[in-house]
């Protein structure tokens, strides 16, 4: 029996696109040397972003980018997820909606109207939705983008029978531990950083920017209390950030997420 005959079959890998920038697949692929041991331990079977070439499903593990925006991508996001024996959604596009979601707070008709030259010829939904809200997710990878670190995690996790673990607090933790100072004590800076889930290894707040919530709302986040803080005038320690501004603080990357929505829509 030949060396090919013998060789155990690799999973396989499928990496799909909805509504979004493409910037959570480049993740995989800026992976580089680590992609190259990707590629060795599963079969890339289906990733448009990498090559044209396929291979039919189903497919041991899927990763999903983007949201869903249209009634094709209704069809289309259920006929993955029967493809898939493990479902895992990559990105802030495809766990709340992405910033594309700002749509679902205005008329999508006005927004039509004013980007499009032809805008009969534009099917969309009225929303843009994550991919949990129409089928079932086993594991979501948050970020926009996702965390190349946090994404080989899961992947070898998978790989080898493990459950991933992944990080449910909130990016404070990660600031202290990593020494960076608060920008909202130092500076008076708006940040999100203690309603956000920590994941990103504080890009923000190491360079002195405050974080805008990339990886959506930690678990118990108290976004009421942060937005009264930050409507304080300055002289009482808060940023003096007026009503619009509140809501912009929370209407970004993660709109629609549960918490950021409700809370941005308290300020108008």
């Amino acid at each position: 029996m030949t060396a090919a005959a013998t060789a155990p079959r690799r999973p396989t890998l499928a990496v799909h696109k909805f509504a979004s920038c493409d910037g959570c697949q480049l993740s995989l692929l800026d992976c580089e040397d680590e992609l190259l041991d990707i590629a060795q331990a599963v079969e890339i079977a289906y990733f448009l972003e990498a090559t044209r070439a396929t291979a039919k499903g189903p497919y041991d593990i899927a990763l999903v980018e983007g949201s869903i925006t249209t009634a094709h991508d209704l069809k289309r996001i259920r006929a993955v997820r029967r493809q898939a024996k493990v479902l895992v959604t990559i990105g802030a596009c495809a766990t709340s909606g992405g910033i594309q979601a700002l749509k679902s707070l205005a008329d999508t008709d006005d927004y039509i109207n004013a980007v499009y030259a032809h805008p009969r010829f534009i099917s969309t939904l009225d929303t843009s939705t994550p991919i949990a809200d129409h089928v079932p997710v086993d594991y979501e990878l948050r970020g926009c983008p996702i965390d190349r670190g946090q994404l080989l995690h899961v992947l070898t996790a998978l790989l080898h029978g493990r459950q991933p673990r992944l990080p449910n607090h909130s990016q404070c933790v990660e600031c202290k531990r990593a020494g960076t100072v608060c920008v909202t004590v130092a500076a008076g800076t708006p940040c999100l950083g203690p309603v956000t889930q920590a994941g990103c290894g504080t890009l923000c707040p190491r360079v002195g920017r405050g974080c805008y919530g990339c990886f959506g709302p930690a678990e118990t986040a108290n976004t009421a209390a942060l937005a009264d803080h930050a409507r304080l005038p300055v002289q009482d320690g808060g940023a003096g950030l007026d009503a619009t501004a509140t809501r912009h603080l929370f209407h970004g990357f993660n709109t629609n997420a549960p918490g950021f929505r409700e809370e941005g829509l308290r300020h108008g």
